[in-house]
């Protein structure tokens, strides 16, 4: 009944939650970075989360490229806005949108499938046989798919940039009448090179978060099917959540006051 009492419990668990995914974070990357390497579950995960997820991202590069060319063009109070539509577009796409849209794209998929697998091998034993079976758990089923999702996403997100910059292309040229050469030439002066490199840092620390939050939630289920569809919802949210707080620190990193 004590209302102080209540929050520091909160608190106390939230920060013990904090502690033992971190502890498993560390666990996991040394997992993945020393040997032994099982490279068939490196390659099978790679294909899973990084091919598989290619048409899901390009959709929403695609789109979100267009409308945010649409957007940008009807809240421009310049006359000479077909000049600002590329600079804004392609700085929002690679800097933003770009690796935040695919982070999600991947955790609502990828991270949910990463806790429901693992979870299902938690309550059927499976992997307390593993380890009867001296197969290291984490070196088998945790590290591949950090490795995986922290190498595919980057990649996903470059695609990403590309598909998201042409599909405003196609908006400004055949909706807004915009000249190519006009769209091309300020779209490559006003993107450099780090603004790229920033996209793919973020995208890379992305990745070996989403395969944390699912590999640690679906790690620790339990009770049966319901935990099983707990720990993978606990785990889409949460990924999703460190994907915007992360991508704030970054942002703030990156950014010159």
């Amino acid at each position: 009944m004590n209302p102080i009492a209540a929050i520091g419990r909160l608190s106390l668990d939230v920060l013990g939650e904090i502690g033992r995914i971190s502890n498993f974070a560390i666990e996991g990357a040394v997992a993945a970075l020393t040997p032994p390497y099982f490279w068939r579950a490196f390659f099978v995960s790679l294909a899973r989360i990084g091919f598989a997820s290619l048409p899901v991202v390009g959709l929403t590069a695609i789109f979100t490229g267009g409308a945010l060319a649409l957007n940008i063009y009807e809240g421009s109070i310049f006359p000479n806005a077909d000049a600002f539509i590329p600079q804004i577009l392609g700085v929002s796409v690679v800097r933003e949108l770009g690796p935040v849209l695919a982070a999600l794209m991947v955790a609502g998929r990828c991270s949910s499938a990463m806790a429901a697998e693992i979870g299902a091998m938690r309550v059927t034993e499976q992997i307390d046989a593993m380890s009867t079976l001296s197969v290291n758990p984490f070196k088998y089923l945790v590290g591949p798919r950090i490795l995986a999702t922290t190498i595919a996403l980057p990649l996903l997100v470059l695609i990403a940039d590309i598909i998201g910059v042409y599909g405003g292309y196609l908006v400004s040229v055949y909706l807004l009448d915009i000249a190519p050469p006009i769209y091309i030439n300020n779209l490559i002066e006003f993107i450099d090179a780090e603004d790229v490199t920033s996209g793919l840092l973020k995208a890379t620390v992305f990745g070996f978060l989403i395969a944390v939050m699912g590999c640690y939630y679906g790690y620790r289920s339990a009770g049966g099917a319901s935990g099983v569809g707990n720990a993978t919802r606990t785990a889409v949210v949460a990924a999703a959540v460190s994907i915007f707080a992360s991508n704030y620190v970054l942002t703030s990193l990156f950014v010159d006051f």
